[in-house]
């Protein structure tokens, strides 16, 4: 069974929220809780996003965050980025054995599909802003709320 890794589309989720309250300041609580994730895990993802540039944090008994830049100033990828989540899929580390051809190049030739596909992920992400992502979301929560 392969792992889940949802730092990035926590990340998003996060900046999701601020960017539809943008231009206020949001409690960490209330972002934890439109996630439905620990709180620490969304501090963790706030301090990621906030070293990236892309959010403003202020702390005390009164601490909240917001977007730094606007929702149309920030790509996915830049989200991406900043959540440090890893590639995926990943070559499996199990020792070549060098009497198969295929075990002893695989890993090189491999390495080279998941770099281009992990390239093109990317150029997507960069030609998607956050806005487009809260245009999708405020389109789908309009036809939620229209009678069948």
């Amino acid at each position: 069974m392969s792992l889940k890794n949802v730092q990035f589309t926590v990340a998003t989720h996060v900046a999701a929220v601020l960017g539809m309250r943008y231009g206020s300041e949001v409690k960490s609580s209330t972002l934890a809780g439109s996630v439905n994730a620990e709180p620490t895990f969304v501090r963790r993802t706030i301090a990621k996003l906030a070293k990236a540039g892309l959010v403003t944090t202020s702390r005390g008994k009164n601490g909240a965050c917001s977007l730094a830049r606007s929702p149309d100033e920030i790509t996915l990828l830049d989200i991406y980025r900043a959540s440090e989540a890893p590639a995926t899929p990943a070559i499996h580390g199990y020792d070549v054995r060098d009497v198969c051809p295929v075990s002893v190049h695989f890993k090189g030739c491999m390495a080279g599909v998941l770099d281009d596909a992990h390239a093109g992920f990317e150029a997507r992400l960069a030609k998607r802003p956050l806005s487009s992502l809260l245009d999708d979301i405020r389109r789908q929560e309009q036809a939620r709320k229209e009678p069948a």
